[in-house]
């Protein structure tokens, strides 16, 4: 576990460091920065579907996904209990920006090649490389949102280290539970999901991305379905 804690300590400090800095940023570059954040969010989940696409061993998967998901996702209203939590916890003055901020941040730091792959590999072989690069980038990225959002955004930190952790212990107890074809499918959900933050942050659509969540879980259990027949 080495590594997760490493990138979770990244991204604390990042936050810190962020947040000190957020007080002395004028408006409109906290603007340029939220505008900085949605384009990465962009490019980030769209590299992400297309690069995984041909990798994909069951290509409608993904659309079954996100249908599923989202649809289980606004009955239990993910997003807007979300929101209505950081609202009545933040102190900050613009608390509906930090939910966004929290929920594409916790999305760009979990749903991704190096913190997905990062704990399986750290598990099997004890190699922390990918991790430890992972920490690197989350903590820039961090301090960005928190200029941005404010300490707000620390709070992705607890969230990251029980994402790691779970690939980190199901790889532990089986080598084979997390396979290339299903990280492949995850990462297909996670890119377009990624990329709906990156919408919302440039104000073009809110995707309600949170209630797209449950659909990271169909691909799992596809795969179960599989193993088991």
């Amino acid at each position: 576990m080495t590594g997760t804690i490493v990138n979770t300590a990244a991204i604390i400090a990042g936050s810190i460091v962020g947040a000190i800095l957020h007080r002395g940023i004028k408006e409109k570059y906290k603007e340029v920065l939220y505008t900085g954040l949605g384009l990465a969010s962009l490019g980030i989940g769209l590299n992400a579907f297309i690069s995984n696409m041909p990798k994909s061993e069951y290509p409608v998967l993904f659309i079954i996904s996100l249908a599923i998901g989202g649809v289980a996702g606004t009955w239990a209203d993910i997003d807007g209990r979300f929101k209505r939590l950081v609202n009545k916890r933040s102190k900050s003055a613009s608390p509906n920006r930090l939910a966004d901020g929290l929920s594409t941040a916790i999305l760009l730091y979990c749903i991704g090649p190096l913190s997905m792959l990062g704990p399986v590999i750290s598990a099997l072989k004890g190699d922390h490389t990918f991790l430890f690069t992972n920490a690197t980038l989350d903590f820039v990225s961090s301090t960005v949102f928190a200029s941005t959002y404010g300490i707000g955004m620390v709070l992705a930190a607890p969230v990251l280290f029980l994402w790691q952790g779970m690939f980190y212990g199901v790889a532990c107890l089986s080598a084979t539970a997390v396979s290339d074809a299903l990280m492949a499918e995850l990462l297909l959900v996670g890119g377009l999901m990624i990329t709906g933050s990156g919408l919302g942050l440039l104000g073009l659509k809110d995707c309600k991305t949170l209630n797209l969540l449950p659909a990271l879980l169909v691909p799992v259990i596809w795969f179960l379905i599989i193993a088991m027949t």
